[in-house]
Order: structure tokens, then C-alpha cells, then sequence
């Protein structure tokens, strides 16, 4: 038996080895503490392929395209970067560098890194230290932000031209989508549990 502290209520409680399928539930306020799922590492995995090439799609093409009086312009994330730098605002474009390109470059890169070899019961140097930074990264992923910033930002220009999303902007939706998709179907106690068989 191993013990796990319930994350709504704090009670500690030792729980047996769970077959296929099985729940564990806390015995004080019934919350959800250890699932055993079948195969849990395909689903998520899938997902966050699926997450990387989207993520390719909304680096590499335009997000808008403004058009007024015969001119044509199309904007990139890379290209906006470049401008606030450009303009002199060097630290607000590292800082949306950071929360829009590396980061979440990384967190997708660790979670494959993680799963992949997990998928096959195979443990990789430095996986297990990677996942627990996993968590931490999470937060500092702005991709929601910033799309709310582009539909603000569509709505008042359109006034002013002709405005056409890109092939970008229905990418970086269905990446928020398919992240989130990816994050609530992995089972963090399924990596711990292939870390506890290493020792």
C-alpha cells in the first residue's frame, strides 16, 4: 500500500494497488485521488502532436492580413516581435517572446520527452526532473492572452480596413484547445508510479 494525501481536504490514507480501471476516492470527502486508466499515455501523447504541429502552423503564418486602398499587409508573431523591438520596447518584446514562442516550444518538447518513453515503460536520463518543471512552466504560458489581444485588436481595426484572420489565428485556437485536451488527459500518478519502479 502507498499513501497519498487528498488534494481537496488534506487527509493522508493508504491505498491499495489498483486494477485496471479501478478509482480510489477519499474516504473523508469522496475527492478523486488515484485513478488507474488503461493505456492513459496514448491519448495525451496523440494531443500534443497534434498540439506541435499546430504550434509550427501559428509560427509560421500570417495571424491578420490588412488590407485598405489597394496595400496589403500581413502580420506574423515573429514580425510583431520585431516591431516592439524595432520600436524600442525591447523588454516587452523578450517578455512575448518568452510566453508565446520558447515557452510553450519547451513545455510541449518536455511532455514529449516525458511521455514517449513512458508510453513504452522506458525510463530516459532526467524525465522524471523534467516533469516535475513541467508543472512549473504551465503558468507562464500566455497563448490565451495573447489570442484575446489579437480579437481585441481585430474587432477595432476592422473599423479602419479590411482585416482577414490567417491561417495563424484558427491554428492558435485550436492549439489552446488541444493543450488543454492534452493536459486533462494525462494522469500525472501514472509517471510517478513508473518513477516508483525505479528504485
Amino acid at each position: 500500500m502507498e499513501v497519498y494525501a487528498c488534494l481537496h481536504c488534506d487527509l493522508l490514507q493508504e491505498i491499495p494497488a489498483l486494477a485496471e480501471g479501478e478509482v480510489a476516492r477519499c474516504f473523508r470527502c469522496g475527492w478523486l485521488i488515484l485513478q488507474n486508466r488503461p493505456r492513459s499515455f496514448a491519448r495525451p501523447l496523440a494531443l500534443l502532436l497534434a498540439a506541435v504541429i499546430l504550434f509550427a502552423l501559428f509560427q509560421s503564418f500570417p495571424l491578420l492580413t490588412f488590407k485598405k486602398a489597394g496595400l496589403e499587409q500581413t502580420a506574423h508573431v515573429a514580425t510583431g516581435i520585431r516591431e516592439l523591438a524595432r520600436q524600442g520596447m525591447m523588454p516587452l518584446a523578450a517578455l512575448v517572446a518568452v510566453t508565446l514562442v520558447f515557452v510553450p516550444a519547451l513545455y510541449l518538447l518536455s511532455l514529449i520527452y516525458v511521455l514517449v518513453p513512458a508510453s513504452l515503460n522506458r525510463k530516459t536520463p532526467g524525465m522524471f526532473f523534467l516533469f516535475r518543471w513541467v508543472r512549473v512552466l504551465a503558468p507562464w504560458q500566455m497563448v490565451e492572452i495573447f489570442l484575446l489581444g489579437v480579437l481585441v485588436s481585430f474587432t477595432k481595426v476592422s473599423a479602419m480596413a479590411r482585416v482577414e484572420p490567417g491561417i495563424a489565428l484558427y491554428a492558435l485556437g485550436m492549439f489552446l484547445f488541444v493543450t488543454a485536451a492534452a493536459t486533462a488527459a494525462l494522469d500525472p500518478q501514472e509517471i510517478w508510479r513508473l518513477w516508483s519502479k525505479r528504485h
